[in-house]
């Protein structure tokens, strides 16, 4: 389950909100996205996924508790754990760009 969106990390870019599958998040102009319907989060990683400031994390496990929109430090080192896993981490030769996925949600 999305479970934390850095503020201080996160660059505004909308990519979260264009690839959820389960329209989770809400643009915010000039700011970054909010997390509006967590509980309608599948834990598919795909914002995780996307997210080019690993600004984001997703939790493998259920969580619908009020506090689970923040994270303890030992989570945030977990911060963009899902895109370095598959390969398109930081430092790492992406093809991220050539997914067009996100495409189809506009």
């Amino acid at each position: 389950m999305i479970k934390y969106l850095d503020p201080e990390k996160c660059i505004t870019c909308n990519l979260c909100v264009k690839v959820c599958p389960t329209n989770v998040f809400d643009k915010v102009t000039g700011s970054q996205p909010v997390i509006a319907r967590q509980e309608d989060c599948q834990t598919c990683f795909m914002c995780e996924l996307y997210c080019p400031a690993d600004a984001l994390y997703v939790s493998p496990l259920p969580d619908n508790t009020a506090e689970s929109l923040t994270i303890s430090r030992e989570e945030e080192a977990f911060l963009g754990s899902y895109r370095l896993a598959v390969g398109w981490g930081k430092d790492q030769e992406t093809t991220a760009v050539d997914d067009l996925y996100h495409e189809l949600k506009k």
